[in-house]
């Protein structure tokens, strides 16, 4: 926790700016990217979007007021920033969001990046079949693990709220692979 204040500081700092934002891309590249790929589905867009993301976190890191952790604001920002894409990819292929994730997940086949077998394929498929909210919830459960009160402060919801949606969630992905 005190190496996260000091770097919250460093970050604010004229002269620590620099370092201190190698550190945190250090720090958070990896884990904001698969948070991100879980989301918008193409290493592509991962790419561009975790790209939007630290630079919308170096030109605003000033405002941050550390009323949540560092983490948390890189996850709402990142996601913020996946929901974006999404929306813009939606607005320009002109359906709604739902199918540009069904177009993600089609094009997973072909995406060199994706290294998953059948079974990663459907559970892609079941996902991208979710609301946005579930798909989220689901995604930063499954994959990331992220307990429900970090998740809370990322999404600014109520844990309750997120349990209920990660049970729907994954009741809905049952029934998807299972056919029922």
């Amino acid at each position: 926790m005190t190496n996260e204040i000091q770097l919250i500081k460093d970050l604010q700092s004229i002269d620590q700016k620099e370092k201190a934002f190698r550190s945190l891309i250090t720090l958070y590249k990896e884990r904001l990217y698969w948070h991100i790929r879980h989301i918008v589905k193409s290493h592509e867009d991962a790419d561009d979007v975790l790209q939007n993301t630290f630079i919308k976190v170096y030109k605003s890191i000033d405002k941050f007021k550390g009323d949540s952790k560092l983490y948390s604001w890189l996850y709402r920002i990142a996601t913020n920033e996946s929901i974006t894409l999404i929306n813009k990819n939606a607005k320009r292929m002109q359906v709604n969001n739902e199918e540009v994730q069904e177009l993600a997940v089609n094009n997973l086949k072909s995406d060199v990046y994706f290294e998953g077998d059948t079974i990663q394929f459907k559970l892609q498929q079941a996902i991208a079949s979710l609301p946005q909210k579930q798909q989220l919830v689901f995604n930063m459960k499954y994959f990331e693990d992220i307990k429900y009160k970090d998740m809370a402060d990322i999404l600014e919801t109520s844990e309750g709220a997120l349990k209920a949606s990660y049970h729907i969630a994954v009741k809905k992905i049952e029934s998807f692979l299972t056919g029922n």
